[in-house]
């Protein structure tokens, strides 16, 4: 399965999860970016704890929620994004500035918009959360 749709799926099961108030949710399949993306929401405070199951398939990702999620998506295709264009995609997937997060893949690793544009490094967008 390709990267791209296990982050949709990521995204998707965090919304849905989240629209019905469930205390916590479990992906299928699980990834390192998937994980690396977590991480980042996990410090932007969107989710909990959370832990990967290994099931010898796939994996499994068990996910904390704390009901702080509103929307969140994959960015399709991965547009390159220099820092200093940042804001301009800020206002194309945020609702308004300071809301939410863009999830930036940078040569060093995933990280939110924010963290980006003080290390001045661009990459390739790949989701949003508010």
């Amino acid at each position: 399965m390709a990267a791209k749709n296990v982050l949709s799926n990521l995204f998707a099961s965090l919304q849905n999860a989240e629209m019905r108030n469930k205390k916590e949710c479990t992906i299928i399949p699980a990834s390192s970016l998937a994980s690396e993306v977590l991480k980042v929401l996990q410090k932007k405070r969107y989710i909990g704890e959370f832990e990967q199951i290994d099931d010898g398939v796939g994996g499994k990702l068990r996910v904390q929620l704390l009901g702080r999620i509103n929307r969140c998506g994959v960015v399709s295709p991965r547009f390159p994004v220099k820092s200093s264009k940042l804001v301009d995609w800020e206002h194309r997937y945020l609702p308004a500035v300071g809301v939410g997060t863009l999830i930036v893949s940078t040569p060093q690793g995933v990280m939110a918009h924010s963290e980006a544009q003080e290390k001045r490094v661009g990459g390739r967008l790949i989701g949003y959360v508010y």
